[in-house]
Protein backbone atom coordinates (compact mmCIF):
# COMPACT_ATOMS: atom_id res chain seq x y z
CA UNK A 1 0.00 0.00 0.00
CA UNK A 2 2.85 2.22 0.67
CA UNK A 3 4.10 1.89 -2.80
CA UNK A 4 0.75 3.15 -4.21
CA UNK A 5 1.21 6.29 -2.84
CA UNK A 6 4.81 6.83 -3.61
CA UNK A 7 3.67 5.74 -6.78
CA UNK A 8 1.08 8.52 -6.66
CA UNK A 9 3.86 11.41 -5.68
CA UNK A 10 6.05 10.13 -8.27
CA UNK A 11 3.22 10.78 -10.86
CA UNK A 12 2.65 13.72 -9.53
CA UNK A 13 6.08 14.73 -9.53
CA UNK A 14 6.40 13.71 -13.38
CA UNK A 15 3.09 15.64 -13.76
CA UNK A 16 5.20 18.71 -12.42
CA UNK A 17 7.65 18.10 -14.21
CA UNK A 18 5.94 17.64 -17.68
CA UNK A 19 3.94 21.22 -16.88
CA UNK A 20 6.96 22.72 -16.34
CA UNK A 21 8.77 21.67 -19.21
CA UNK A 22 10.21 22.94 -22.57
CA UNK A 23 7.33 21.45 -24.04
CA UNK A 24 4.75 23.20 -22.61
CA UNK A 25 6.87 26.65 -23.26
CA UNK A 26 7.06 26.22 -26.37
CA UNK A 27 3.25 25.67 -26.39
CA UNK A 28 2.22 28.11 -23.85
CA UNK A 29 3.99 30.66 -26.29
CA UNK A 30 2.51 29.79 -29.26
CA UNK A 31 -1.19 30.05 -27.46
CA UNK A 32 -0.46 33.41 -26.32
CA UNK A 33 1.09 34.83 -29.72
CA UNK A 34 -2.06 32.52 -31.66
CA UNK A 35 -4.49 34.47 -28.83
CA UNK A 36 -3.29 37.96 -29.84
CA UNK A 37 -2.73 37.31 -33.85
CA UNK A 38 -6.40 36.18 -34.09
CA UNK A 39 -7.83 38.89 -31.61
CA UNK A 40 -5.79 41.10 -34.36
CA UNK A 41 -7.08 39.97 -37.20
CA UNK A 42 -10.36 39.35 -35.91
CA UNK A 43 -10.71 43.06 -34.82
CA UNK A 44 -9.49 44.59 -37.80
CA UNK A 45 -8.84 43.25 -41.46
CA UNK A 46 -11.35 40.43 -40.30
CA UNK A 47 -14.13 42.65 -40.06
CA UNK A 48 -13.25 43.84 -43.98
CA UNK A 49 -12.60 40.58 -44.85
CA UNK A 50 -16.26 39.52 -43.61
CA UNK A 51 -18.04 42.65 -44.91
CA UNK A 52 -16.83 41.62 -49.05
CA UNK A 53 -18.66 37.83 -48.06
CA UNK A 54 -21.93 37.43 -49.07
CA UNK A 55 -24.83 36.08 -46.85
CA UNK A 56 -23.88 32.30 -46.53
CA UNK A 57 -20.23 32.83 -46.54
CA UNK A 58 -20.90 35.39 -44.03
CA UNK A 59 -22.35 33.56 -41.91
CA UNK A 60 -20.14 30.86 -42.33
CA UNK A 61 -17.74 33.55 -40.76
CA UNK A 62 -19.77 34.34 -38.37
CA UNK A 63 -19.80 30.76 -37.14
CA UNK A 64 -16.10 29.75 -37.35
CA UNK A 65 -14.72 33.00 -35.43
CA UNK A 66 -17.24 32.04 -32.63
CA UNK A 67 -15.58 28.72 -32.59
CA UNK A 68 -12.07 29.51 -32.94
CA UNK A 69 -12.13 32.18 -30.58
CA UNK A 70 -14.04 29.64 -28.03
CA UNK A 71 -11.09 27.26 -28.66
CA UNK A 72 -8.48 29.90 -28.38
CA UNK A 73 -10.11 30.73 -24.97
CA UNK A 74 -10.50 27.23 -23.39
CA UNK A 75 -6.54 26.43 -24.64
CA UNK A 76 -5.32 29.94 -23.17
CA UNK A 77 -7.33 29.00 -19.66
CA UNK A 78 -5.87 25.89 -19.61
CA UNK A 79 -2.14 27.39 -20.83
CA UNK A 80 -2.71 29.59 -17.63
CA UNK A 81 -3.38 27.54 -15.04
CA UNK A 82 -0.23 25.28 -15.64
CA UNK A 83 1.86 28.35 -16.07
CA UNK A 84 0.40 29.26 -12.48
CA UNK A 85 1.73 25.68 -11.74
CA UNK A 86 4.91 26.28 -13.15
CA UNK A 87 5.39 29.19 -11.03
CA UNK A 88 4.45 27.92 -7.65
CA UNK A 89 1.06 29.92 -7.27
CA UNK A 90 -0.57 26.60 -7.50
CA UNK A 91 -0.12 22.38 -7.11
CA UNK A 92 -0.97 20.64 -10.01
CA UNK A 93 -3.41 18.88 -7.63
CA UNK A 94 -5.50 22.57 -7.47
CA UNK A 95 -5.11 22.74 -11.19
CA UNK A 96 -6.37 19.47 -12.03
CA UNK A 97 -9.28 20.69 -10.02
CA UNK A 98 -9.56 23.66 -11.88
CA UNK A 99 -9.08 22.49 -15.51
CA UNK A 100 -12.77 20.72 -15.32
CA UNK A 101 -14.01 24.21 -16.39
CA UNK A 102 -12.06 24.17 -19.13
CA UNK A 103 -13.33 21.72 -22.02
CA UNK A 104 -10.42 20.99 -24.09
CA UNK A 105 -13.13 19.35 -27.16
CA UNK A 106 -11.50 18.25 -30.37
CA UNK A 107 -12.54 21.13 -33.17
CA UNK A 108 -15.27 20.47 -34.80
CA UNK A 109 -14.73 18.97 -38.45
CA UNK A 110 -15.50 21.94 -40.93
CA UNK A 111 -17.07 20.68 -44.67
CA UNK A 112 -14.62 21.54 -47.31
CA UNK A 113 -17.29 23.79 -48.86
CA UNK A 114 -17.47 26.00 -45.76
CA UNK A 115 -13.53 26.21 -45.99
CA UNK A 116 -13.51 27.33 -49.58
CA UNK A 117 -16.07 29.91 -48.69
CA UNK A 118 -13.54 31.64 -45.65
CA UNK A 119 -10.64 34.22 -46.25
CA UNK A 120 -7.52 32.25 -46.23
CA UNK A 121 -6.28 34.27 -43.07
CA UNK A 122 -9.36 32.91 -40.80
CA UNK A 123 -8.77 29.28 -42.39
CA UNK A 124 -4.78 29.54 -41.70
CA UNK A 125 -5.57 30.56 -37.73
CA UNK A 126 -8.36 27.61 -37.81
CA UNK A 127 -5.76 25.32 -38.70
CA UNK A 128 -3.02 26.23 -36.32
CA UNK A 129 -5.28 26.70 -33.43
CA UNK A 130 -6.26 23.17 -34.32
CA UNK A 131 -3.13 21.26 -34.02
CA UNK A 132 -1.91 23.38 -31.17
CA UNK A 133 -5.01 22.25 -29.50
CA UNK A 134 -4.00 18.48 -30.66
CA UNK A 135 -0.83 19.31 -29.12
CA UNK A 136 -2.53 20.45 -25.62
CA UNK A 137 -4.65 17.75 -25.30
CA UNK A 138 -1.68 14.94 -25.81
CA UNK A 139 0.23 16.86 -23.39
CA UNK A 140 -3.03 17.08 -20.98
CA UNK A 141 -3.04 13.49 -21.22
CA UNK A 142 0.55 12.65 -20.46
CA UNK A 143 0.64 15.23 -17.43
CA UNK A 144 -2.99 13.65 -15.76
CA UNK A 145 -2.30 10.04 -17.22
CA UNK A 146 -3.77 7.71 -14.88
CA UNK A 147 -0.99 4.63 -13.59
CA UNK A 148 -2.43 1.11 -15.38
CA UNK A 149 -3.17 -1.42 -13.00
CA UNK A 150 -0.13 -3.32 -14.66
CA UNK A 151 2.46 -1.02 -13.94
CA UNK A 152 4.74 -3.42 -12.43
CA UNK A 153 6.79 -1.25 -9.55
CA UNK A 154 10.50 -0.27 -9.97
CA UNK A 155 12.99 -2.98 -9.50
CA UNK A 156 15.61 -0.64 -8.32
CA UNK A 157 12.52 0.09 -5.61
CA UNK A 158 12.52 -3.43 -4.66
CA UNK A 159 15.86 -4.14 -4.21
CA UNK A 160 16.82 -1.46 -2.07
CA UNK A 161 13.77 -2.48 0.04
CA UNK A 162 15.47 -5.64 0.25
CA UNK A 163 18.61 -4.49 1.05
CA UNK A 164 16.96 -2.47 3.90
CA UNK A 165 14.90 -5.25 5.36
CA UNK A 166 18.32 -7.42 5.26
CA UNK A 167 20.44 -4.69 6.87
CA UNK A 168 16.99 -3.40 9.95
CA UNK A 169 16.97 -7.69 10.63
CA UNK A 170 20.85 -8.02 11.04
CA UNK A 171 20.60 -5.09 12.91
CA UNK A 172 23.69 -3.19 10.90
Amino acid sequence: MADKGANAAELVAFGEILAASQAFSAYFREGMALVEETAAYLDGPGRQDAKKLERAAALAYATESMRLTTRLMQLASWLLLHRAVNEGEMSLAQASREKKKVKLVPSATIEEATLRVLPPRLRDLIERSSRLLDKVRRLDATIYAQPTAEASPSPVRHQITQLRAAFEHSGG
